[in-house]
């Protein structure tokens, strides 16, 4: 169904519309059955065929890494209900733009006809472009259907993500890409030149992006060659695809978490790859050596205090070496934490000490533990009763240190492990003399 805002392709429009087409168009799917990779939506029991199926699309938006149906999908749902296809790019549509479609959907909704309107890198748009959306979501006059690659609760406005559900897309797995590959050859009429390793090394440099593969297969499939071609042979020929790494968005985020709990499992082998997965993404070395020393400081502590000082010496070393050689020393600090003895007692003892200095307020610290350098202070009592603790037996005296009003508590309680096994003794020790001096 056309309408005043829909015209046919004509002049240059129309001879590219006969140009031969990439393979990853050419294989694109025609039905939602078609769709490879993603059976957890599309499947009998997945959300978007239980959606169909009652009758009640609803609008979405579609999260996954790049190559995985997100377009496809927004165009067969419209396929399927029936619905004008309208798609658009937060990275070239402004609002005068926006205003042209909203329009153009109003006029369908009057005539009958509802839009579905696909909204490319969604969260391109700032959160006052997002507003724009809300009023014609709730109207029926577009079904709005986004696709980002960022995570949602990140940058979309709240008001939007309540009138959408988001739906998760995974990245296609080894099956789904050979069931490509599948595909292509049918295509072609004729199978890859390429030895099973080869094929396999194909998918390895896709990294789980479909288009992305179909991409790297065209190339294969134009190559004149005698004979198939083995791993290291296609290689040479074809370069692997950057892996996907953000520094700002939440593949950074991920990947740090995944190495701060590595380091926390004692799995040196796992802290190492996710390091390494980072530096390779292009992380800043410097940001991976401060939060290398948040690690020594709140899951090591006091159980190996010598860990903090080799992240220290390791950020040192690398302010001199530089990269990629003074990256071995932020290896070797990870190395270092990851089979070190484990304690959280000195974290754990800090927040608990900020949360009861945030609730006894005020409290003053006891007058026997105050200075008195005036005499109205000493009239006061200030300093009065205080027991110099080199003076006392075992250079302990076991005075109260904290506010009158406030009973003793305890926030440090050092595990058995490490080093902190020593300090236990020492604070059983001080406990016992500070009862055996009360008494």
């Amino acid at each position: 169904m056309m309408d005043l805002f829909d015209t046919p392709p004509s002049g240059p429009d129309a001879a590219r519309s006969k140009a031969p087409r990439p393979l990853a168009d050419r294989l694109r799917p025609s039905r939602l059955a078609d769709v490879i990779g993603q059976d957890h939506l599309l499947g009998a029991q997945g959300a978007l065929r239980i959606m169909l199926d009652a009758g009640a699309l609803s609008s979405l938006v579609l999260w996954g890494p790049p190559g995985v149906g997100k377009t496809t999908i927004a165009r067969l749902l419209a396929q399927e209900t029936s619905l004008h296809f309208v798609q658009i790019s937060a990275i070239f549509t402004g609002v005068p733009d926006l205003r042209k479609v909203f329009e153009a959907a109003r006029i369908r909704h009057a005539n009958g006809q509802g839009t579905l309107l696909f909204v490319d890198e969604i969260h391109r748009f700032n959160k006052a472009q997002q507003d724009g959306f809300l009023p014609h979501m709730e109207d029926g006059t577009i079904l709005l259907v986004g696709a980002t690659t960022e995570n949602p609760s990140f940058e979309l406005n709240a008001a939007l993500m309540s009138r959408a559900q988001v739906l998760v897309l995974n990245r296609l797995d080894q099956v789904a890409l050979d069931r490509l590959i599948a595909q292509a050859e049918v295509e072609f009429d004729h199978p890859l030149p390429l030895a099973p390793d080869a094929r396999l090394a194909l998918c390895v440099m896709a990294d789980g992006d479909g288009r992305a593969l179909l991409n790297l297969v065209e190339q294969v499939a134009a190559w004149k060659l005698d004979a198939p071609l083995g791993a290291e042979a296609l290689g040479q020929r074809l370069q692997r695809r950057a892996a996907l790494y953000d520094k700002s968005g939440e593949g950074h985020y991920n990947l740090i978490s995944a190495l701060h709990k590595s380091v926390r499992g004692s799995d040196p082998d796992a802290a190492l790859y996710w390091l390494a997965r980072m530096l390779e993404g292009g992380e800043d070395p410097r940001f991976l050596a401060r939060r290398i020393t948040r690690m020594a400081i709140e899951d090591v502590g006091l159980a190996d205090p010598g860990a903090q000082r080799q992240c220290l010496d390791a950020w040192a070393t690398y302010e001199r070496l530089g990269s990629p050689e003074g990256e071995l020393a932020l290896a070797q600090a990870v190395l270092y934490l990851a089979l070190a003895p484990k304690s959280n007692a000195a974290y754990v003892a800090y927040k608990a000490a900020r949360a009861s200095a945030r609730s006894t307020g005020s409290a003053p610290p006891p007058r026997h533990i105050l200075n008195a350098p005036t005499k109205l202070m000493k009239d006061q009592g200030y300093g009065a009763g205080y027991a110099y603790d080199h003076d006392a037996e075992d250079g302990f005296s076991g005075q109260n240190y904290f506010p009158d009003t406030m009973a003793r508590p305890q926030f440090y309680v050092p595990v058995e492990r490490g080093h902190e096994r020593e300090l236990k003794k020492r604070i059983d020790w001080f406990a016992g003399l500070r009862a055996k001096r009360r008494g």
